[in-house]
Protein backbone atom coordinates (compact mmCIF):
# COMPACT_ATOMS: atom_id res chain seq x y z
CA UNK A 1 0.00 0.00 0.00
CA UNK A 2 1.43 3.34 -1.35
CA UNK A 3 1.50 6.52 0.97
CA UNK A 4 -0.83 7.79 -1.54
CA UNK A 5 -3.44 5.36 -0.68
CA UNK A 6 -2.99 5.14 3.31
CA UNK A 7 -2.09 7.89 4.57
CA UNK A 8 -0.25 8.51 7.84
CA UNK A 9 -2.64 9.03 11.19
CA UNK A 10 -1.78 12.20 11.45
CA UNK A 11 -2.87 13.04 7.90
CA UNK A 12 -6.25 11.62 8.31
CA UNK A 13 -8.09 14.34 9.94
CA UNK A 14 -6.89 16.43 6.96
CA UNK A 15 -7.94 13.83 4.17
CA UNK A 16 -11.08 13.17 6.13
CA UNK A 17 -11.98 16.90 6.15
CA UNK A 18 -11.04 16.74 2.17
CA UNK A 19 -13.16 14.26 1.32
CA UNK A 20 -16.21 15.76 3.22
CA UNK A 21 -15.51 19.00 1.73
CA UNK A 22 -15.21 17.35 -2.10
CA UNK A 23 -18.08 15.14 -1.28
CA UNK A 24 -20.24 18.01 -0.33
CA UNK A 25 -19.27 20.80 -2.37
CA UNK A 26 -19.84 18.45 -5.75
CA UNK A 27 -23.34 16.96 -4.46
CA UNK A 28 -24.61 20.98 -3.97
CA UNK A 29 -23.43 22.00 -7.39
CA UNK A 30 -25.26 18.71 -8.61
CA UNK A 31 -28.44 19.38 -6.80
CA UNK A 32 -28.53 22.64 -7.81
CA UNK A 33 -28.92 22.41 -11.69
CA UNK A 34 -31.26 19.48 -10.83
CA UNK A 35 -33.53 22.01 -8.73
CA UNK A 36 -33.04 24.51 -10.85
CA UNK A 37 -34.78 22.84 -13.10
CA UNK A 38 -37.61 22.05 -11.17
CA UNK A 39 -37.94 25.97 -10.02
CA UNK A 40 -38.07 26.49 -13.63
CA UNK A 41 -40.52 24.06 -14.41
CA UNK A 42 -42.87 25.64 -11.95
CA UNK A 43 -42.19 29.06 -12.91
CA UNK A 44 -41.19 29.27 -16.32
CA UNK A 45 -41.34 26.21 -18.83
CA UNK A 46 -45.43 26.09 -19.25
CA UNK A 47 -45.18 29.09 -21.69
CA UNK A 48 -41.55 29.31 -23.10
CA UNK A 49 -41.47 25.09 -24.29
CA UNK A 50 -45.10 24.68 -24.12
CA UNK A 51 -47.11 28.31 -24.81
CA UNK A 52 -50.14 26.75 -26.35
CA UNK A 53 -51.29 24.38 -24.46
CA UNK A 54 -53.94 24.97 -21.48
CA UNK A 55 -52.82 26.34 -18.18
CA UNK A 56 -53.25 23.01 -16.74
CA UNK A 57 -51.74 21.20 -19.64
CA UNK A 58 -49.01 23.18 -19.65
CA UNK A 59 -48.30 22.67 -16.21
CA UNK A 60 -48.12 19.07 -16.32
CA UNK A 61 -46.36 18.98 -19.95
CA UNK A 62 -43.84 21.04 -17.83
CA UNK A 63 -43.54 18.30 -14.68
CA UNK A 64 -43.64 15.61 -16.83
CA UNK A 65 -40.37 16.69 -18.54
CA UNK A 66 -38.97 16.85 -15.03
CA UNK A 67 -40.28 13.40 -14.48
CA UNK A 68 -37.81 12.40 -17.00
CA UNK A 69 -34.93 13.13 -14.96
CA UNK A 70 -35.96 11.10 -12.30
CA UNK A 71 -36.49 8.49 -14.20
CA UNK A 72 -33.52 8.51 -15.69
CA UNK A 73 -31.90 8.82 -12.22
CA UNK A 74 -31.83 4.58 -11.81
CA UNK A 75 -29.80 3.88 -15.09
CA UNK A 76 -27.68 6.79 -13.92
CA UNK A 77 -26.96 5.00 -10.65
CA UNK A 78 -26.26 1.12 -12.47
CA UNK A 79 -24.12 2.73 -15.04
CA UNK A 80 -21.83 4.59 -12.07
CA UNK A 81 -22.11 2.07 -9.60
CA UNK A 82 -20.84 -0.38 -12.02
CA UNK A 83 -17.76 1.83 -12.23
CA UNK A 84 -17.44 3.02 -8.64
CA UNK A 85 -17.56 -0.71 -7.57
CA UNK A 86 -15.26 -1.66 -9.89
CA UNK A 87 -12.46 1.36 -10.78
CA UNK A 88 -13.37 3.76 -7.34
CA UNK A 89 -15.66 6.60 -6.46
CA UNK A 90 -12.76 9.24 -7.31
CA UNK A 91 -12.78 9.61 -10.52
CA UNK A 92 -16.47 8.15 -10.82
CA UNK A 93 -17.60 11.38 -8.82
CA UNK A 94 -15.29 13.43 -11.24
CA UNK A 95 -17.60 12.42 -13.89
CA UNK A 96 -20.97 12.88 -12.47
CA UNK A 97 -19.91 15.76 -12.05
CA UNK A 98 -19.09 16.85 -15.69
CA UNK A 99 -21.98 14.90 -17.06
CA UNK A 100 -24.22 16.89 -14.80
CA UNK A 101 -22.83 20.72 -15.37
CA UNK A 102 -22.12 20.41 -19.04
CA UNK A 103 -26.29 19.49 -20.06
CA UNK A 104 -27.65 22.01 -17.23
CA UNK A 105 -25.22 24.77 -19.27
CA UNK A 106 -26.45 23.73 -22.52
CA UNK A 107 -30.40 24.11 -21.01
CA UNK A 108 -29.59 27.74 -20.23
CA UNK A 109 -28.84 27.80 -24.18
CA UNK A 110 -32.15 25.93 -25.42
CA UNK A 111 -33.99 28.23 -27.57
CA UNK A 112 -37.96 28.82 -26.34
CA UNK A 113 -41.14 26.88 -28.66
CA UNK A 114 -41.56 30.19 -30.19
CA UNK A 115 -38.15 29.90 -32.11
CA UNK A 116 -37.40 26.47 -32.26
CA UNK A 117 -40.82 24.55 -32.50
CA UNK A 118 -41.11 21.35 -31.72
CA UNK A 119 -37.55 20.44 -31.13
CA UNK A 120 -37.20 22.39 -28.62
CA UNK A 121 -38.94 20.90 -25.73
CA UNK A 122 -37.70 17.62 -27.21
CA UNK A 123 -34.42 18.66 -26.79
CA UNK A 124 -35.05 19.38 -23.42
CA UNK A 125 -35.76 16.15 -22.26
CA UNK A 126 -32.75 14.80 -24.06
CA UNK A 127 -31.23 17.33 -21.60
CA UNK A 128 -32.91 16.32 -18.60
CA UNK A 129 -32.49 12.53 -18.78
CA UNK A 130 -29.19 13.40 -19.34
CA UNK A 131 -29.30 15.05 -15.81
CA UNK A 132 -31.09 12.36 -14.44
CA UNK A 133 -28.24 9.78 -15.58
CA UNK A 134 -25.46 12.45 -13.78
CA UNK A 135 -27.88 12.57 -10.45
CA UNK A 136 -28.45 9.19 -10.44
CA UNK A 137 -24.92 8.45 -10.52
CA UNK A 138 -23.53 11.00 -8.28
CA UNK A 139 -25.01 10.56 -4.55
CA UNK A 140 -23.96 7.14 -4.00
CA UNK A 141 -20.02 8.33 -4.66
CA UNK A 142 -20.26 11.45 -3.11
CA UNK A 143 -22.25 9.55 0.58
CA UNK A 144 -19.96 6.90 0.27
CA UNK A 145 -16.59 8.98 0.03
CA UNK A 146 -17.42 10.77 3.29
CA UNK A 147 -19.08 7.72 5.17
CA UNK A 148 -16.02 5.48 4.41
CA UNK A 149 -13.46 8.13 5.36
CA UNK A 150 -15.23 8.27 8.86
CA UNK A 151 -15.22 5.83 11.65
CA UNK A 152 -18.13 3.64 12.03
CA UNK A 153 -19.32 5.37 14.92
CA UNK A 154 -19.77 8.78 13.54
CA UNK A 155 -21.40 6.95 9.91
CA UNK A 156 -24.50 8.97 10.62
CA UNK A 157 -22.90 11.88 10.58
CA UNK A 158 -20.60 11.40 7.94
CA UNK A 159 -23.18 10.25 5.65
CA UNK A 160 -24.85 13.44 6.94
CA UNK A 161 -22.76 16.23 5.02
CA UNK A 162 -22.74 14.82 1.28
CA UNK A 163 -26.68 15.19 1.75
CA UNK A 164 -26.13 19.18 2.59
CA UNK A 165 -25.73 19.68 -1.09
CA UNK A 166 -29.82 19.34 -1.20
CA UNK A 167 -30.28 22.28 1.10
CA UNK A 168 -26.98 23.50 -0.37
CA UNK A 169 -28.30 23.50 -3.76
CA UNK A 170 -31.69 24.40 -2.71
CA UNK A 171 -30.58 27.53 -1.47
CA UNK A 172 -27.98 28.12 -4.28
CA UNK A 173 -30.78 27.48 -7.06
CA UNK A 174 -33.68 29.19 -5.53
CA UNK A 175 -31.87 32.12 -4.73
CA UNK A 176 -30.08 32.73 -8.46
CA UNK A 177 -34.29 32.56 -9.48
CA UNK A 178 -34.97 35.11 -7.18
CA UNK A 179 -32.20 37.44 -7.88
CA UNK A 180 -32.46 37.00 -11.52
CA UNK A 181 -36.51 37.75 -11.09
CA UNK A 182 -35.77 40.74 -9.26
CA UNK A 183 -32.92 42.40 -11.67
CA UNK A 184 -35.49 41.63 -14.66
CA UNK A 185 -38.96 42.28 -15.25
CA UNK A 186 -41.99 39.90 -16.03
CA UNK A 187 -41.15 39.92 -19.74
CA UNK A 188 -37.40 39.96 -19.41
CA UNK A 189 -37.18 37.43 -17.02
CA UNK A 190 -38.88 34.63 -19.29
CA UNK A 191 -36.95 35.49 -22.06
CA UNK A 192 -33.59 35.67 -20.80
CA UNK A 193 -33.33 36.16 -17.01
CA UNK A 194 -34.14 32.13 -16.25
CA UNK A 195 -31.35 31.27 -18.26
CA UNK A 196 -28.27 32.94 -16.26
CA UNK A 197 -29.08 31.19 -13.36
CA UNK A 198 -28.02 27.36 -16.09
CA UNK A 199 -25.62 29.04 -17.42
CA UNK A 200 -23.78 30.14 -14.45
CA UNK A 201 -23.59 26.33 -13.55
CA UNK A 202 -20.39 26.46 -15.92
CA UNK A 203 -18.62 28.05 -13.14
CA UNK A 204 -19.71 25.82 -10.25
CA UNK A 205 -18.53 22.53 -12.09
CA UNK A 206 -15.19 24.55 -12.59
CA UNK A 207 -15.09 25.10 -8.72
CA UNK A 208 -16.48 21.18 -7.93
CA UNK A 209 -13.92 19.65 -10.26
CA UNK A 210 -11.04 21.85 -8.24
CA UNK A 211 -11.92 20.11 -5.64
CA UNK A 212 -12.97 16.47 -6.13
CA UNK A 213 -9.60 16.32 -7.63
CA UNK A 214 -7.86 16.59 -4.86
CA UNK A 215 -9.36 14.37 -2.48
CA UNK A 216 -7.88 10.85 -2.17
CA UNK A 217 -10.00 7.19 -2.81
CA UNK A 218 -11.85 6.24 -0.08
CA UNK A 219 -10.03 3.68 2.85
CA UNK A 220 -12.72 1.30 2.72
CA UNK A 221 -13.01 0.85 -1.27
CA UNK A 222 -8.58 0.66 -1.82
CA UNK A 223 -8.73 -2.01 1.24
CA UNK A 224 -11.18 -3.98 -1.08
CA UNK A 225 -8.98 -3.87 -4.14
CA UNK A 226 -6.14 -4.71 -2.17
CA UNK A 227 -7.86 -7.72 -0.64
CA UNK A 228 -8.75 -8.80 -4.34
CA UNK A 229 -12.75 -9.13 -3.66
CA UNK A 230 -13.74 -6.91 -6.09
CA UNK A 231 -16.96 -7.91 -8.07
CA UNK A 232 -17.31 -8.50 -11.53
CA UNK A 233 -20.82 -7.57 -11.80
CA UNK A 234 -21.84 -5.36 -9.05
CA UNK A 235 -24.87 -4.78 -10.21
CA UNK A 236 -26.16 -7.81 -10.75
CA UNK A 237 -25.05 -9.47 -7.66
CA UNK A 238 -27.03 -7.04 -5.50
CA UNK A 239 -30.16 -7.38 -7.47
CA UNK A 240 -29.97 -11.56 -7.22
CA UNK A 241 -28.30 -11.29 -3.54
CA UNK A 242 -29.97 -8.55 -1.84
CA UNK A 243 -33.62 -7.75 -3.41
CA UNK A 244 -35.39 -6.91 -0.12
CA UNK A 245 -32.31 -4.74 0.54
CA UNK A 246 -32.95 -2.77 -2.52
CA UNK A 247 -36.50 -2.40 -3.11
CA UNK A 248 -36.66 -1.44 0.70
CA UNK A 249 -34.32 1.40 0.05
CA UNK A 250 -36.37 2.29 -2.31
CA UNK A 251 -39.85 2.21 -0.67
CA UNK A 252 -38.69 3.79 2.52
CA UNK A 253 -37.47 7.12 0.60
CA UNK A 254 -41.55 7.49 -0.27
CA UNK A 255 -42.33 9.56 2.67
CA UNK A 256 -39.44 11.85 2.26
CA UNK A 257 -39.02 12.29 -1.62
CA UNK A 258 -42.42 12.27 -2.73
CA UNK A 259 -43.01 15.25 0.04
CA UNK A 260 -40.46 16.98 -0.89
CA UNK A 261 -40.80 17.59 -4.39
CA UNK A 262 -44.14 18.45 -3.31
CA UNK A 263 -42.84 21.14 -0.58
CA UNK A 264 -39.99 22.61 -2.95
CA UNK A 265 -41.75 22.78 -6.68
CA UNK A 266 -45.46 21.96 -6.36
CA UNK A 267 -45.82 24.40 -3.58
CA UNK A 268 -44.27 26.91 -6.01
CA UNK A 269 -47.33 26.48 -8.70
CA UNK A 270 -50.51 26.09 -5.91
CA UNK A 271 -48.95 29.44 -4.01
CA UNK A 272 -48.96 31.59 -7.63
CA UNK A 273 -52.14 29.72 -9.30
CA UNK A 274 -54.55 28.86 -6.50
CA UNK A 275 -53.68 31.23 -3.54
CA UNK A 276 -52.19 34.10 -5.60
CA UNK A 277 -49.51 34.51 -3.54
CA UNK A 278 -46.18 36.26 -4.73
CA UNK A 279 -43.89 34.14 -6.64
CA UNK A 280 -40.61 35.99 -5.03
CA UNK A 281 -42.76 35.63 -1.54
CA UNK A 282 -42.48 31.70 -2.37
CA UNK A 283 -39.38 31.44 -2.87
CA UNK A 284 -38.15 33.99 0.01
CA UNK A 285 -39.77 31.15 2.36
CA UNK A 286 -38.21 28.64 0.55
CA UNK A 287 -34.56 30.03 0.94
CA UNK A 288 -35.61 30.15 4.85
CA UNK A 289 -36.05 26.79 4.96
CA UNK A 290 -33.18 25.58 3.25
CA UNK A 291 -31.22 27.53 5.63
CA UNK A 292 -32.56 25.63 8.12
CA UNK A 293 -31.48 22.49 6.49
CA UNK A 294 -28.01 23.66 6.91
CA UNK A 295 -28.21 22.92 10.64
CA UNK A 296 -31.06 20.25 10.82
CA UNK A 297 -29.38 17.42 7.88
CA UNK A 298 -26.50 16.66 10.13
CA UNK A 299 -28.11 17.19 13.17
CA UNK A 300 -30.57 14.29 12.81
CA UNK A 301 -27.56 12.50 11.17
CA UNK A 302 -25.20 13.11 14.47
CA UNK A 303 -28.74 11.92 16.53
CA UNK A 304 -29.34 8.57 14.47
CA UNK A 305 -25.55 7.96 15.84
CA UNK A 306 -26.63 8.14 19.16
CA UNK A 307 -29.96 7.00 19.38
CA UNK A 308 -30.12 4.84 16.29
CA UNK A 309 -31.05 5.42 12.53
CA UNK A 310 -34.77 3.75 12.15
CA UNK A 311 -35.96 5.09 15.42
CA UNK A 312 -34.76 8.87 14.16
CA UNK A 313 -36.04 7.89 10.61
CA UNK A 314 -39.39 6.91 11.99
CA UNK A 315 -39.66 10.05 13.91
CA UNK A 316 -39.30 11.65 10.99
CA UNK A 317 -42.34 9.70 9.09
CA UNK A 318 -44.59 9.93 11.91
CA UNK A 319 -44.35 14.17 11.71
CA UNK A 320 -44.34 14.12 8.41
CA UNK A 321 -47.39 12.04 7.96
CA UNK A 322 -49.06 14.52 11.12
CA UNK A 323 -48.65 17.41 9.23
CA UNK A 324 -50.04 16.62 6.02
CA UNK A 325 -53.28 18.19 6.54
CA UNK A 326 -51.68 21.32 9.10
CA UNK A 327 -49.48 22.00 5.87
CA UNK A 328 -51.83 23.13 3.30
CA UNK A 329 -54.10 24.53 6.13
CA UNK A 330 -51.06 27.11 6.86
CA UNK A 331 -50.84 27.48 3.70
CA UNK A 332 -54.30 28.32 2.48
CA UNK A 333 -54.39 31.05 5.09
CA UNK A 334 -52.37 33.10 2.98
CA UNK A 335 -50.63 34.79 5.91
CA UNK A 336 -47.33 35.47 5.48
CA UNK A 337 -45.93 34.15 8.66
CA UNK A 338 -48.19 30.65 8.53
CA UNK A 339 -47.12 30.29 5.07
CA UNK A 340 -43.36 30.63 5.86
CA UNK A 341 -44.26 28.26 8.58
CA UNK A 342 -45.62 25.46 6.72
CA UNK A 343 -43.02 25.89 4.62
CA UNK A 344 -39.91 25.91 7.18
CA UNK A 345 -41.69 22.83 9.26
CA UNK A 346 -42.10 20.64 6.12
CA UNK A 347 -38.58 20.45 5.54
CA UNK A 348 -37.40 20.13 8.57
CA UNK A 349 -39.64 17.24 9.07
CA UNK A 350 -38.23 15.94 5.82
CA UNK A 351 -34.67 16.33 6.97
CA UNK A 352 -35.50 14.22 10.05
CA UNK A 353 -35.11 11.04 7.61
CA UNK A 354 -32.59 12.61 5.35
CA UNK A 355 -29.77 13.40 8.03
CA UNK A 356 -30.00 9.71 8.46
CA UNK A 357 -30.77 8.12 5.33
CA UNK A 358 -27.76 7.92 3.55
CA UNK A 359 -26.08 5.77 6.21
CA UNK A 360 -29.29 3.74 6.89
CA UNK A 361 -29.41 2.89 3.34
CA UNK A 362 -25.18 2.41 2.61
CA UNK A 363 -24.84 0.63 5.55
CA UNK A 364 -27.57 -2.35 3.82
CA UNK A 365 -24.64 -3.15 1.61
CA UNK A 366 -21.09 -4.52 1.78
CA UNK A 367 -18.32 -2.14 0.54
CA UNK A 368 -17.62 -4.22 -2.50
CA UNK A 369 -21.30 -3.61 -4.00
CA UNK A 370 -22.13 -0.94 -1.84
CA UNK A 371 -21.88 1.83 -4.61
CA UNK A 372 -24.66 0.00 -6.74
CA UNK A 373 -26.69 -1.40 -4.10
CA UNK A 374 -27.09 2.19 -2.15
CA UNK A 375 -27.37 4.08 -4.99
CA UNK A 376 -29.83 1.65 -6.85
CA UNK A 377 -32.03 2.06 -4.10
CA UNK A 378 -31.88 5.47 -3.44
CA UNK A 379 -32.58 6.05 -7.19
CA UNK A 380 -35.36 4.00 -7.49
CA UNK A 381 -37.54 6.07 -5.37
CA UNK A 382 -36.96 8.62 -8.21
CA UNK A 383 -39.45 6.68 -10.42
CA UNK A 384 -41.67 5.08 -7.66
CA UNK A 385 -41.58 8.73 -5.25
CA UNK A 386 -40.32 12.17 -7.01
CA UNK A 387 -40.85 11.90 -10.13
CA UNK A 388 -44.49 11.54 -9.98
CA UNK A 389 -45.55 13.53 -6.92
CA UNK A 390 -45.72 16.87 -8.71
CA UNK A 391 -47.56 15.03 -11.42
CA UNK A 392 -49.89 13.36 -9.13
CA UNK A 393 -50.37 16.30 -7.04
CA UNK A 394 -51.76 18.31 -10.19
CA UNK A 395 -53.90 16.16 -11.00
CA UNK A 396 -55.26 15.54 -8.06
CA UNK A 397 -55.97 19.34 -7.47
CA UNK A 398 -57.40 19.77 -11.16
CA UNK A 399 -59.93 17.24 -10.50
CA UNK A 400 -61.05 18.01 -7.09
CA UNK A 401 -60.26 21.40 -6.71
CA UNK A 402 -59.39 20.65 -3.13
CA UNK A 403 -55.89 19.91 -1.50
CA UNK A 404 -57.62 17.31 0.79
CA UNK A 405 -56.47 14.52 -2.08
CA UNK A 406 -52.82 15.84 -2.22
CA UNK A 407 -52.73 15.56 1.64
CA UNK A 408 -54.23 11.68 1.61
CA UNK A 409 -51.37 11.21 -0.97
CA UNK A 410 -48.94 12.16 1.19
CA UNK A 411 -49.87 10.42 4.48
CA UNK A 412 -50.20 7.26 1.87
CA UNK A 413 -46.55 7.75 1.10
CA UNK A 414 -45.72 7.70 4.97
CA UNK A 415 -47.41 4.55 5.22
CA UNK A 416 -45.85 2.93 2.84
CA UNK A 417 -42.67 4.16 4.35
CA UNK A 418 -42.85 2.80 7.42
CA UNK A 419 -43.74 -0.29 6.19
CA UNK A 420 -40.49 -0.74 3.93
CA UNK A 421 -38.78 0.54 7.66
CA UNK A 422 -40.04 -2.06 9.26
CA UNK A 423 -38.99 -4.62 6.72
CA UNK A 424 -35.36 -3.19 5.78
CA UNK A 425 -32.94 -6.22 6.73
CA UNK A 426 -30.31 -5.11 9.15
CA UNK A 427 -27.00 -3.64 8.26
CA UNK A 428 -24.61 -6.32 6.18
CA UNK A 429 -21.00 -6.93 7.17
CA UNK A 430 -18.53 -4.18 5.96
CA UNK A 431 -17.04 -6.78 3.27
CA UNK A 432 -18.84 -9.79 2.74
CA UNK A 433 -17.06 -12.24 0.63
CA UNK A 434 -18.78 -12.22 -2.84
CA UNK A 435 -20.22 -15.50 -4.91
CA UNK A 436 -17.67 -14.08 -7.83
CA UNK A 437 -14.69 -12.36 -6.67
CA UNK A 438 -12.31 -11.67 -8.84
CA UNK A 439 -8.62 -9.85 -8.54
CA UNK A 440 -8.03 -6.21 -8.67
CA UNK A 441 -5.58 -6.49 -11.10
CA UNK A 442 -8.31 -6.72 -13.74
CA UNK A 443 -10.26 -3.22 -12.47
CA UNK A 444 -9.47 -2.12 -16.40
CA UNK A 445 -12.07 -4.84 -17.42
CA UNK A 446 -14.75 -2.79 -15.73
Amino acid sequence: MTAQESPVPEAMHRHRRRAVVAATVGTAIEWYDFFLYGTAAALVFPHVFFPGAEPYAGVLASFATQFVGFAARPLGAAIFGHVGDRIGRKSTLVTTLILMGASTFLIGLLPGYATFGLAAPLLLVLLRVVQGIGVGGEWGGSVLLSMEWGSERRRGLMASWPQLGVPLGLLASTGMVKLMNATSSGDAFDSWGWRIPFLASAVLIGVGLYVRLRVLESPAFTEVKQERVLVRQPVWSVLRHQPLTVLTSAFVRMSEQAPFYLFITFVLTYGTKELGLPRGDLLNYTLVAAAVGLVSVPLFGHLSDRFGRRRIYGIGIVCTAAFAFPYFGLLDTGSSGLVLLAIVLSLVFHDIQYGPQAALIAEGFGTNVRYSGAGLGYQLASVIAGGPAPLIATAILEHTGSSTGVSWYIIGCCAVAMIALLLMPRPAPATPAPARAVPASTDAEA
